[in-house]
C-alpha cells in the first residue's frame, strides 16, 4: 500500500510541475503570436484529447513523466505560406528567448505559490534545542551545551531544525564562519550569547553537515519500553512483546530508548543478546538486527517503537507559520534562496565537495512525495516547491537540449547577429544528450543502490 501511495503522489507531483512548466512555454508562445499545435502533459499514447477552436490539441498522455509543447516550425514539417509568420523558427531571437525562458520561470512562480501555501498553513517542527555535542566536534570546541537553543545564524532568526539546516548549508557552502546566537534553555530566553563555529573539518555535503558540526536535536529521555512492533521486524521475529522493558545488550546496561536507538543505528546486521523484563520475569533473547539504507548510509533497525509522553515534547514544538501578507515576501525569498542553493550544490558536485549520491532518482522522489503527503498538506506543498525549484534550475543549465541550452544558443545569435553554424549546434546537441543520459543513469543508479542496500 505504501508503494502505491508513493506512486500516486509522485504522479500527482510530476503531472502538476510538468503541466505548469509547459504552460509557461504555451502561454508566452501564444501571446507572442506563435501557433501552438499541441500542449501535452505526459508522453506516449493520448488518454484524453481535446481540440480547441484554433486547432491546438490538448492532450493527457499515458506516460506521466514529462510533457511538451509542439509549436509550428519549418524544421519539423511543412508549413503553409499563410502560417509562416506564426512559425517558431521565423520569430526574432528575443521572442524565441522569452518563449523558452517561460517554462523555468513558470516553475519558479509555482514554487513561490507553493511555499506561500506551506507558510500560511504552517508546518510543525522541532525547536532548535541542542543535544550534548560529541567531544571532538566543532560545536563542542565552541562550548555549546546540551539544552541550549539556537535562535539565530549569522544574524538570521531561526525557529526549527528544518530552517536551521537550510541556513547552515547556505553559510557552509560559502565557507563563512558560523556565528550562532544561543539562549540558555527553552525556559530561559535571556541571557543570550554568540558562539563562533570553525569550519576547518566540516564537509559541505548535506549528508555529513550536522555530524561534522556536532549539532543534533535534543530529545527528552524515554524509557526503553516497547509500545509497538513492526510486522516482520527483528524484534517481532525474536518474540518480543509490547510492554517489554529492555535492560541490557550483551551484558551492557541499556539506559533510555535514545541510547538503545543510537546503538542499533550504528550496528546494522549485528548479533546481539538482549536482556529484558516482562512482568516480574527477567528474560533474554538473541537476534540479528535488521538494516536499512537511509541517506546513503546503512543503518541498523530493531523493528519496535517506544512509548512517547506528548507533554514532554510540547515544549520542543514550534510551528513555522506566517499571516498571508507576510508569507508572500517570505515565499519569494525562500524561492530565490533555494534556487541559489540548488545551483551551488550542483556546482559542488562537479568539484567533488558534494557526493553524487545527492542526485535523486524517481524512486527516491516518489518516496519523499509519499512521506510528505502522509504528514500533511503543508509538507507536500513544501516538497512540491523544492522540486519545482530544482526543475527550474536544472532546465536553466546551459546544456543543449535543456531550456538553458536553447537560451544560450539564442543569446549567442543575438550577439552575433546570426545563428551558430549547424555543425556546432549538432555537436552541442550530442553533448547535451550525453550529459542528460549520464545524469539520468546516475539518478537510477542511486535509486537501485538504495534499494539493494
Amino acid at each position: 500500500m505504501g508503494i502505491v501511495q508513493n506512486a500516486v503522489w509522485f504522479v500527482v507531483a510530476i503531472g502538476l510541475l510538468v503541466a505548469f512548466h509547459e504552460f509557461g512555454h504555451f502561454w508566452v508562445a501564444r501571446r507572442l503570436g506563435v501557433k501552438v499545435l499541441r500542449y501535452s502533459v505526459g508522453f506516449g499514447k493520448p488518454l484524453l484529447l481535446r481540440r480547441g477552436a484554433d486547432g491546438c490539441e490538448y492532450v493527457l498522455a499515458a506516460i506521466p513523466l514529462g510533457g511538451y509543447v509542439k509549436m509550428l516550425d519549418e524544421r519539423e514539417g511543412e508549413v503553409s505560406a499563410a502560417d509562416l509568420p506564426r512559425a517558431f523558427n521565423r520569430q526574432p531571437p528575443w521572442k524565441r528567448f522569452l518563449i523558452v525562458a517561460a517554462g523555468p520561470v513558470a516553475n519558479l512562480i509555482l514554487a513561490v505559490a507553493l511555499f506561500w501555501l506551506a507558510l500560511v498553513i504552517g508546518q510543525d517542527g522541532l525547536r532548535t534545542v541542542l543535544d550534548e555535542p560529541p567531544a571532538a566536534s566543532a560545536a563542542a570546541k565552541a562550548g555549546l551545551r546540551e539544552g541550549e537553543v539556537i535562535v539565530a545564524v549569522n544574524g538570521e532568526p531561526v525557529a526549527t531544525w528544518t530552517q536551521l539546516r537550510t541556513l547552515l548549508l547556505e553559510q557552509v557552502i560559502e565557507r563563512r564562519t558560523l556565528e550562532l546566537r544561543v539562549q540558555a534553555s527553552v525556559e530561559q530566553p535571556e541571557p543570550q550569547r554568540t558562539v563562533s563555529l570553525g569550519l576547518d573539518q566540516v564537509r559541505v555535503d548535506p549528508e555529513f553537515l550536522f555530524d561534522d558540526l556536532g549539532l543534533a536535536a535534543f530529545q527528552p529521555s524515554m524509557p526503553a519500553v516497547l509500545s509497538g512492533l513492526e510486522a516482520g521486524g527483528s524484534a517481532a521475529a525474536a518474540g518480543f512483546q509490547v510492554g517489554d522493558r529492555l535492560l541490557s545488550r550483551d551484558g551492557q546496561p541499556v539506559g533510555d530508548w535514545q541510547d538503545w536507538a543510537r546503538w542499533v543505528r550504528a550496528n546494522p546486521g549485528a548479533l546481539v543478546e538482549i536482556g529484558f523484563q516482562r512482568g516480574g520475569e527477567t528474560l533474554s533473547r538473541k537476534l540479528i538486527l535488521g538494516q536499512v539504507q537511509e541517506g546513503g548510509q546503512r543503518l541498523g533497525r530493531f523493528g519496535a517503537t517506544a512509548s512517547v509522553d506528548p507533554s514532554r515534547w510540547e515544549a520542543l514544538r514550534a510551528v513555522d507559520r506566517l499571516p498571508p501578507l507576510q508569507a508572500l515576501p517570505a515565499a519569494i525569498d525562500q524561492t530565490w534562496r533555494m534556487s541559489l542553493l540548488t545551483l551551488k550544490m550542483f556546482g559542488r558536485m562537479f568539484t567533488g565537495e558534494v557526493s553524487l549520491k545527492n542526485v535523486s532518482g524517481p524512486l527516491q522522489i516518489a518516496e519523499a512525495a509519499g512521506f510528505s503527503a502522509s504528514i500533511g498538506a503543508a509538507y507536500y506543498f513544501g516538497f512540491l516547491a523544492l522540486v519545482s525549484v530544482s526543475l527550474a534550475v536544472i532546465n536553466l543549465l546551459p546544456v543543449p537540449l535543456l531550456d538553458g541550452g536553447h537560451l544560450l544558443f539564442t543569446a549567442i545569435e543575438m550577439l552575433r547577429g546570426s545563428p551558430l553554424p549547424e555543425r556546432m549546434q549538432l555537436l552541442g546537441q550530442k553533448f547535451g544528450l550525453t550529459f542528460l543520459a549520464l545524469l539520468m543513469g546516475l539518478a537510477f543508479y542511486n535509486d537501485l543502490s538504495r534499494l539493494i542496500g
